[in-house]
């Protein structure tokens, strides 16, 4: 590393792949050589009376992943972690183990941000001479550039009607597509790493972004939690048909309608000849 190049360490939750933050931490590169460091405290889901630690962790390891790759597509190489869930530790922490040049705090506004309300940017600013620089993201702005897609399935995520209609969406605007794949059963854990894993590596082939993750079992819980991890703009299911499928027989479209106001739409497909040779 050049003696000229500045450590930056970038602290951000659910505004971490915004675009302010990403401009923020470009316009610094353009000044000169830059070593950036992103961590990520990782948030609690509000719904469900067990709290699957490894959803919550992967999710902001989602946020991380698209952050890290829209650096890289700025020509930006930076590395990243989730960390304490309590930012100013993490912050912290982060201080105690190595030296950095300046930091930068990515949040949502005022009214939204639960950091500011903690008083997160004043109080890391008092106990580091490091300087500080509070980025404010408004996710509701950025709509507008990029929409985002929760899609949920299980046995029909790779399913083609799925896909086609995932490719449609991507044709009629750029889209950032969140797989969610709901575990059924402790037995089924594989399969449903192995159906993710296949319809991620699908869709990026096709150049579209997506990341995904297997969740809680229940699909109604895995939503609300992921409408809080990622605030999407609408929601896809994916079920079996009628006759066959658990979820319908739960009146899962219909709920997830009744809790939220983002469109929902559902899509009734068989699945995948891999899944079905299975």
């Amino acid at each position: 590393m050049s003696e000229n190049t500045r450590r930056l360490l970038v602290v951000a939750n659910e505004t971490v792949a915004g675009m302010p933050l990403i401009d923020a931490v470009r316009r610094r590169a353009e000044q000169g050589p830059v070593e950036v460091h992103v961590i990520c405290p990782q948030n609690a889901p509000k719904h469900g009376l067990v709290i699957y630690d490894e959803t919550v962790r992967e999710a902001a390891e989602n946020r991380l992943a698209l952050t890290l790759a829209q650096l890289r597509e700025a020509g930006i190489e930076a590395s990243g972690a989730v960390v304490d869930p309590d930012p100013y530790t993490a912050v912290m922490d982060a201080l105690r183990e190595r030296r950095y040049d300046e930091i930068i705090i990515s949040t949502h506004p005022q009214t939204r941000s639960g950091w500011l309300r903690q008083g997160l940017v004043d109080r890391v600013r008092a106990a580091t001479d490091i300087p500080v620089e509070h980025v404010v993201v408004d996710l509701d702005h950025e709509r507008e550039q990029v929409k985002r897609t929760l899609v949920v399935a299980n046995q029909t995520v790779a399913s083609r009607e799925l896909l086609d209609l995932l490719r449609e969406k991507a044709r009629q605007g750029r889209r950032r597509f969140i797989v969610l794949v709901p575990l059924g059963d402790a037995s089924s854990s594989d399969e449903a790493h192995e159906r993710l894993a296949r319809t991620l590596e699908m869709l990026r082939r096709e150049g579209l972004e997506a990341i995904g993750q297997v969740v809680h079992p229940d699909p109604y819980t895995a939503i609300r939690n992921a409408i809080q991890f990622y605030d999407p703009d609408e929601i896809v299911i994916s079920t079996l048909p009628e006759t066959r499928s658990g979820w319908l027989r739960a009146d899962l479209v219909n709920r997830v309608r009744q809790l939220t106001s983002r469109p929902v739409e559902h899509v009734v497909a068989e699945p995948a000849p891999a899944e079905v040779a299975r």
